[in-house]
């Protein structure tokens, strides 16, 4: 079991910058990719950016190419997301997430946090 805890999240205006953090705790001793969703009301969870163990390979979903940064602390067991040029279509409740290969489709992962609200304002 892993038990995942998201912080970070809150009220800010557009344009601005969030940096949201993720730590895992439990049976954190395998090497294991983490990745990040999101879900605003009435829409589908949507796939935002996951990494690979190492943290050397990202992948970002269309909507926050070059806006968005995923990194990770393994020493830390904590995965971050930087979210630079917020836009009000950014609002929504941040997942992190654990799975065995970074991936992009939600069912691919095992672990959920409970997630933490990010909402931006025009």
């Amino acid at each position: 079991q892993v038990q995942l805890v998201e912080s970070g999240g809150g009220l800010v205006q557009a344009g601005g910058s969030l940096r949201l953090s993720c730590a895992a705790s439990g049976r954190t001793d395998s090497r294991y990719a983490m990745g990040w969703f999101r879900q605003a009301p009435g829409k589908e969870r949507e796939f935002v950016a996951a990494t690979t163990w190492s943290g050397g390979v990202a992948y970002y979903g269309d909507s926050v190419k070059g806006r968005f940064t995923i990194s990770r602390d393994n020493a830390k067991n904590t995965v971050y997301l930087q979210m630079n040029s917020l836009k009000p279509e950014d609002t929504a409740v941040y997942y992190c997430a654990v799975a065995r290969f970074p991936g992009t489709i939600a069912t691919m992962y095992d672990y959920w946090g409970q997630g933490t609200q990010v909402t931006v304002s025009s």
